[in-house]
């Protein structure tokens, strides 16, 4: 049974001001974030030119050569199974041998793997792509494994009265990575001619965020949370945040007969899911029905923008290769500035107003009605573009302020410290194989001549099944508590060690 009083050192963290430590945390985390969904998103418009350079036909001068579908799902699906595998193996490695030392072989690989992609070998279309696809699986394995880590990381120094807002500004970093592939491409473009050069230089750039992330995580020590509830150190857990919140904290060791060391009762075990099962089950779906949908944008998208005549779909060539990744650099930078870019600020803003569980409801809720409204009037949309793109917006703005962030956020504070990293990569997971889902489900089919590819089931059903996907994403929420302003000591139902005399210094 649950102790009435925090350790020392936990209880000054929940309590503590916002602090310069705080403020390391999440820039550390969020740089490394930002570095993740940099080299993730900057692939769009890198696989843009790999087609335009690899797969022009010389039979056919006047055609603008296209990533063939094949080649762009084994790019895309290198990518996807690698941030499958890396937040499965960081998860776990976090629990394991800490955050601090598992977060940096997390960023070493995004910082080295992003090089590596802009050096591609060979001279050939295959080999360029098989060479790609190695490079862009272990970036996706490293990037992958900083969603666990970075949210506890984040979770367990952030005080309690502003741990939302924190973990949300540290997922926003990924719309800042977003609009920053698109400004890098739009200035490369503009500096460079040669097209092979262009996109090379767009997937390079991605490794100086990751190394200077990797340089940061140097100068904050582990997590409190870790080191005292896991790995067992009181006095080392006391020492270092006494540095880095520059207070006197006095942590004795107590025994085993007086702290209530509870048992070490594993994952799946009867204590977990009668404690933490539901809650597992529910974020876990949550995640997953979120990115069904947010990893299926790309089929609103291709007519959004083709109507908008941001992008041509012709296959005739009208416009050099670099010209066209700007034109498709801008566009995507309008809509990340028109949906992502605020709708992670008022997720920032609102988290610890409103609380994780209001936002996602309604953030699934306007997604349902969004998506709904489009696909019941689609031909009319498509041909009225200025009410296609506001629908389109508004879906993706709710999107950020609600599940995009929050179901970031909930699975970093509902569980004990020792699986933290391991439920949370659980969760990530699941919604990673709605990203899958979503990137491939409603991907052309090869024809029975392995020839055309087919049209599926059409975009207006595909939005359908979106509405439907947003609708069970917000049943699965009520299943899902509040965790505002709470301790994540008292969200974990851990047994919390007896408390005893603390001291602060100015």
């Amino acid at each position: 049974m649950a102790r009435t009083h925090q350790l020392n050192v936990l209880a000054a963290l929940d309590r503590a001001k916002t602090h310069r430590c705080h403020l390391a945390a999440a820039a550390i985390a969020g740089t490394g974030f930002f570095a993740g969904a940099y080299n993730l998103y900057s692939a769009s418009l890198a696989y843009r030119l790999l087609g335009r350079v690899y797969f022009a036909d010389p039979a056919r001068p006047g055609e603008a050569g296209t990533l063939p579908p094949d080649a762009a799902a084994a790019l895309n699906g290198a990518v996807l199974c690698g941030t499958f595998v890396g937040q499965l193996a960081f998860g776990w490695l976090g629990d394991s041998i800490g955050r601090r030392r598992a977060y940096g072989f997390a960023l070493a690989l995004v910082a080295v793997c992003p090089a590596a992609s802009g050096l591609s070998f060979g001279r050939t279309a295959k080999a360029v792509v098989a060479t790609l696809c190695f490079f862009r699986f272990w970036l996706g394995v490293g990037a992958g494994g900083g969603y666990p880590l970075s949210a506890a990381i984040v979770a367990e120094y952030a005080n309690r009265r502003k741990r939302g807002a924190f973990l949300a500004a540290v997922y926003a970093m990924q719309g800042m990575g977003i609009l920053l592939s698109n400004a890098v491409a739009l200035v490369v473009s503009a500096a460079m001619t040669e097209a092979d050069y262009v996109w090379r230089t767009i997937l390079m750039v991605g490794a100086v965020p990751a190394a200077l992330a990797f340089y940061l995580r140097m100068k904050l020590p582990e997590t409190a949370r870790y080191t005292a509830l896991v790995a067992g150190d009181l006095r080392s857990a006391a020492a270092d945040m006494s540095l880095v919140l520059c207070a006197t904290i006095r942590e004795q060791e107590l025994d085993a007969t007086v702290s209530g060391v509870d048992d070490k009762w594993g994952l799946f075990s009867a204590q977990f899911l009668r404690s933490h099962g539901l809650n597992l089950l529910a974020t876990s779906s949550a995640w997953f029905l979120l990115d069904v949908t947010y990893y299926s944008q790309n089929i609103l998208q291709k007519d959004l923008l083709g109507k908008l005549g941001w992008v041509s779909h012709s296959p005739v060539v009208t416009m050099s290769a670099v010209e066209e990744v700007s034109k498709l650099a801008r566009a995507l930078a309008l809509i990340a500035l028109c949906g992502a870019i605020p709708g992670y600020c008022f997720a920032i803003a609102l988290i610890d107003v409103l609380g994780r569980r209001q936002l996602q409801i309604a953030g699934f809720l306007v997604m349902t009605l969004s998506m709904l409204t489009l696909a019941a009037l689609y031909e009319h949309w498509t041909s009225h573009i200025a009410g296609f793109m506001v629908l389109y917006n508004v879906a993706f703005f709710f999107a950020n302020v609600g599940p995009n962030t929050t179901t970031f956020v909930a699975p970093a504070e509902l569980f004990p410290a020792r699986l933290r990293c391991t439920c949370h990569r659980i969760a990530a997971a699941s919604g990673r194989a709605g990203a899958v889902l979503g990137s491939f489900g409603f991907f052309p089919k090869k024809g029975a001549d392995g020839g055309q590819y087919a049209a599926g089931i059409g975009t207006r059903n595909e939005v359908f099944v979106l509405a439907g996907t947003n609708f069970l994403g917000m049943l699965m929420t009520l299943f899902i508590p509040e965790t505002r302003g709470t301790s994540l000591e008292v969200l974990s139902k851990e047994v919390i060690y007896e408390a005893v005399e603390d001291a602060a210094c100015n």
